[in-house]
C-alpha cells in the first residue's frame, strides 16, 4: 500500500515578503518563495535570483588546491603520464570529462580508468594501481572517489605515484596519505561551498588550472557537462551548484562537441526551448548512467571523444539500448520485491526495508531501493545474492542517517560507504537477517512515528484564477529546480474532476479539473496506483506544480499532480 501523505502549508512573513518584493520589484509570490527558501535579505535574494559565473569562489580556497595544481603542472612539463581514475556513475564520467579536456588542452599525457561496478565495484583497486604503474604513470587523479581509499593510496605511494583525490563524499577522521586531497567535506577545509557534487570538485581543479595557465575564459565551455553531472547527483541547487547548473543549463543549447548532441538527440531533447533539470534528471542522466549499471561505462567517455556526427549516434544509440535494458531488469527486480512484501507485510511494518533476492541485476538494486522508499517511505536497502555474497544498495528518508546506521553495523559488513541519503555495501549472505534486526533496532532509537509519515509541503493555497503565463513567468524567475530549491509546490480546494479521466500506459491520469467557471489541464505521474478509481464528478484537492507543456509549436500550461486527497462536496 502506498503511503499517505501528511500535507503541511508553509507560513509566511508577511513583513519579510513585502519588504523583498518592494525593493527587488518581484511579484509578492516570489518573495514569499524566496523567504521560504531561507533568502529574507534582499542582497542575498537578488543574487540568488541572478547568479553571475563571477560568482564563483576563488578555487585555491580549497585545502589542497595549490599543491595539486602544482604537481600537475610539473606532470605536464615534464611529460609525466597522468591516469584519471574515475568511478562509473554520471558523476564521476562527467568528472573524468572535464578532467580529460582539461589535461589535453594543457598538454598533458593524461589516460583514465573506469572499473566495472558487476566486477569490480564501487572504489579505487590496489590492482589498477599496480597497472597504472607498469604502464608508467607517474601521477593518478581521483574523479569522485577515494576519499576512504587508505590502503590504496599508501600502495601507490609504496610503488612512487602520486596521487591527488577529488571525491565529495563523507571522508573518516583521518584521510588517505595521497599528496593532495581536494573534498570541501575535510574538517580542515574552510571552502564556503560543502555541497558540491564530485563533478563540481573536479570543474574547481579544472578552474584552478585554466587560471594558472591564464585560459580562463574557456570555463564557461566546462559548464554544460559540470551540471550534468552536479544536477543528476542530487547536490542541492544553491550557491555555486546553481551558477554551475544555470549556466550548463544555458549552454547545453549549442553543444559544439558531437557526442553532446547526439547524447541531447537521443534523450528528445529540443535545442530551440529552454532546457530543465527535469531533462537532466530524467532524460540525460539515467542514458549516461545506465552503462555503469549494466556493464562498462567506456562508452560514455568515448562519446565525448567522437569525431564524426555518425560515430556519436552510434554510441548515443548504444547508450540508449543499454537504458532500455536498465529499465528492464530494474522492473524484474522491483515486480519481485513487492511480491514478496505482499507476502511478508511485517518486512515493511517496521522503520527499515531489507530485501534480498538471488541474481538481482547489481546495476539496478539502487534504483529500486529508491522506489521502495518513494511507496513505503521506509530506509531500504535492497541486496543482490550470488555464490553465498551479497551486494547492497540502499536509500533513505530524510529523518534517518544511513550512513550512521551502517555504521552501527560495521561488524556485520565486509566493505561499506556512501552518506546520509544513499550507500553501498557488501555483505556475507548468513549475516542478512542480523542485519535487517540490527537495524532496525538502531531505527527505533532515533526514529519516531511521525519521521515515517511522507511530508509534502505546500508553498501557497491558490484557486485555479490565480494560475496563468503571468505567474509561470514568476516562478520562472527561481530557475534552475532542484535539490535545495524544489519546484514550488501550490494547492488548490474543491476542485471538481470535469470529464472522464484517461489512463496513460495504465500507469498515469491525464484529467480535467474546474473551480468557479475555470479549468486546468492536469497530468498524475503514476497516479493510478495511488487512486485506481478515479472518476468524473468527485470533489478533490490537489497539490501541483505548475508547468509548460510545448506541444506542436504551441506552449500551454499543465498541472503535474504531486497528491490529491478526495474531499466531501461542500
Amino acid at each position: 500500500m502506498v503511503q499517505e501523505k501528511r500535507w503541511r502549508l508553509r507560513s509566511q512573513n508577511h513583513a519579510v515578503c513585502r519588504r523583498l518584493a518592494g525593493e527587488l520589484g518581484i511579484s509578492p509570490i516570489v518573495a514569499h518563495l524566496l523567504s521560504h527558501r531561507g533568502y529574507t535579505d534582499p542582497a542575498a535574494a537578488y543574487q540568488f535570483l541572478h547568479p553571475r559565473i563571477e560568482d564563483l569562489h576563488d578555487p585555491y580556497l580549497m585545502t589542497g588546491m595549490r599543491q595539486a595544481v602544482d604537481r600537475i603542472m610539473r606532470a605536464i612539463a615534464h611529460r609525466e603520464k597522468i591516469l584519471i581514475y574515475g568511478d562509473y556513475d554520471v558523476d564521476g564520467t562527467t568528472s573524468i570529462i572535464i578532467l580529460k579536456k582539461t589535461l589535453e588542452m594543457l598538454g598533458a599525457d593524461v589516460a583514465y580508468h573506469l572499473p566495472e561496478r558487476l566486477v569490480d565495484g564501487y572504489g579505487m583497486k590496489e590492482e589498477a594501481i599496480h597497472q597504472a604503474h607498469a604502464a608508467g604513470a607517474k601521477l593518478i587523479i581521483s574523479a569522485d572517489c577515494g576519499i576512504r581509499a587508505h590502503e590504496v593510496v599508501a600502495a601507490a605511494h609504496h610503488l612512487g605515484l602520486d596521487i591527488i583525490i577529488t571525491d565529495h563524499h563523507l571522508p573518516e577522521e583521518q584521510l588517505p596519505p595521497a599528496l593532495a586531497v581536494l573534498n570541501p567535506k575535510r574538517s580542515d577545509c574552510a571552502y564556503p561551498e560543502k555541497s558540491l557534487a564530485g563533478v563540481g570538485v573536479a570543474f574547481k581543479l579544472v578552474q584552478a588550472l585554466l587560471k594558472e595557465t591564464g585560459r580562463e575564459r574557456a570555463l564557461p565551455s566546462f559548464l554544460k557537462v559540470a551540471a550534468i553531472g552536479t544536477i543528476a547527483d542530487l547536490v542541492p541547487l544553491v550557491g555555486e551548484n546553481r551558477i554551475i547548473a544555470k549556466f550548463g543549463l544555458e549552454g547545453l543549447r549549442q553543444p559544439k562537441n558531437e557526442g553532446l548532441r547526439a547524447l541531447l538527440d537521443v534523450a528528445g531533447i529540443r535545442l530551440d526551448s529552454p532546457i530543465r533539470c527535469d531533462d537532466i534528471a530524467f532524460r540525460v542522466g539515467p542514458r549516461l548512467n545506465a552503462m555503469g549499471r549494466m556493464g562498462r561505462a567506456h562508452p560514455v567517455i568515448e562519446l565525448f571523444w567522437a569525431e564524426t556526427a555518425e560515430h556519436a549516434q552510434r554510441l548515443a544509440q548504444t547508450l540508449n539500448q543499454q537504458n532500455a535494458a536498465r529499465q528492464q531488469a530494474q522492473q524484474r527486480v522491483l515486480e519481485e520485491a513487492h511480491r514478496f512484501l505482499e507476502q511478508h507485510p511485517d518486512l515493511a511494518a517496521g522503520p527499515v526495508i531489507v530485501l534480498a533476492g538471488r541474481q538481482w541485476h547489481r546495476g539496478v538494486i539502487g534504483l529500486a531501493a529508491s522506489k521502495i522508499v518513494d511507496r513505503f517511505y521506509r530506509p531500504t536497502i535492497v541486496v543482490s545474492v550470488q555464490d553465498g555474497l551479497g551486494h547492497g544498495s540502499g536509500r533513505s528518508i530524510p529523518a534517518f542517517h544511513l550512513l550512521d546506521g551502517l555504521d552501527h553495523c560495521a561488524d556485520l559488513l565486509e566493505r561499506y560507504g556512501g552518506h546520509a541519503h544513499a550507500a553501498g555495501l557488501t555483505i556475507r549472505e548468513e549475516r542478512i537477517p542480523a542485519l535487517a534486526a540490527r537495524l532496525n533496532q538502531y531505527a527505533h532509537t532515533v526514529l519516531s512515528a511521525d519521521d515515517l509519515i511522507p511530508e509534502l509541503e505546500i508553498e501557497h493555497r491558490l484557486s485555479l484564477s490565480d494560475i496563468d503565463f503571468e505567474l509561470w513567468a514568476a516562478l520562472s524567475q527561481l530557475e534552475p529546480f532542484g535539490v535545495g530549491n524544489p519546484k514550488p509546490v501550490f494547492a488548490i480546494r474543491q476542485g471538481r474532476i470535469a470529464d472522464q479521466p484517461r489512463r496513460l500506459k495504465e500507469q498515469h491520469w491525464m484529467f480535467r479539473v474546474e473551480q468557479q467557471g475555470r479549468r486546468a489541464d492536469l497530468i498524475w505521474w503514476n497516479g493510478v496506483e495511488r487512486a485506481p478509481d478515479l472518476a468524473a464528478g468527485e470533489m478533490v484537492s490537489v497539490a501541483f506544480t505548475v508547468d509548460a507543456h510545448h506541444y506542436q509549436g504551441t506552449v500551454g500550461l499543465r498541472l503535474t499532480v504531486r497528491d490529491m486527497k478526495r474531499e466531501a462536496p461542500s
